[in-house]
């Protein structure tokens, strides 16, 4: 079985090659046996070795390890004890959709490609970066999702597996475009129903593209 540290690893880097987290911005965890690893503060993704992945309870209150965790450790730890379903979580700033975050505008559901998420993306109010009060900002944004974005900040995504957070994050960046796309045509797009959202849900999950 392959070291969780690695793959966290391998995520920073493909989301680095895409351009989805400018200037090292964002960061990626997922659930372990103790508690959740995370990318630590500070450290380029190209840089990072598993020695540098940090290990943390979801309890953790106040922590000091050497090196820090992520300063949105916070963030993880919370969504991780409100959604046992979830395994992994990758926070990005990808450019587009952090655009609508920062003009505090979700993503509706234009294209059936949103259901991965669940329906559409919601925009969470802004908070502080690596506050309890963004962690709790977003644990309420994911829920009945897999992906929110958080208010002139950036993008939460969530999945049973680092792989599927990944790909979540990726389309959440997709559909931002097409719908910035859109909005910079002047055209409104045609919606879907929480009906055809539901019915293509239900194919995703029988396809093995959800979780």
């Amino acid at each position: 079985m392959r070291d969780p540290r690695e793959e966290i690893i391998a995520v920073t880097h493909a989301l680095d090659d895409a351009g989805m987290v400018p200037n090292k911005s964002g960061n990626v965890s997922c659930r372990v046996e103790d508690g959740f690893a995370i990318t630590p503060a500070g450290i380029p993704y190209r840089e990072l070795m598993t020695s540098h992945i940090v290990t943390l309870p979801l309890a953790a209150s106040e922590v000091a390890t050497e090196p820090r965790p992520s300063s949105e450790w916070r963030m993880h730890a919370a969504i991780y004890r409100a959604r046992p379903d979830v395994c992994a979580i990758v926070h990005t700033h990808s450019p587009r959709a952090t655009a609508l975050a920062a003009a505090g505008r979700g993503i509706p559901p234009f294209h059936y490609m949103i259901a991965l998420v669940g329906g559409d993306v919601r925009c969470t109010p802004y908070a502080t970066f690596g506050t309890a009060e963004l962690a709790e900002s977003a644990v309420r944004g994911l829920h009945d999702r897999r992906a929110c974005l958080l208010g002139n900040h950036g993008v939460m995504a969530i999945g049973s597996t680092l792989g599927r957070a990944h790909a979540v994050a990726v389309e959440v960046e997709n559909l931002a475009g097409e719908y910035l796309s859109m909005l910079s045509a002047g055209l409104l797009p045609q919606l879907l129903d929480d009906a055809e959202i539901q019915k293509v849900v239900a194919l995703f999950a029988d396809y093995g593209r959800l979780g």
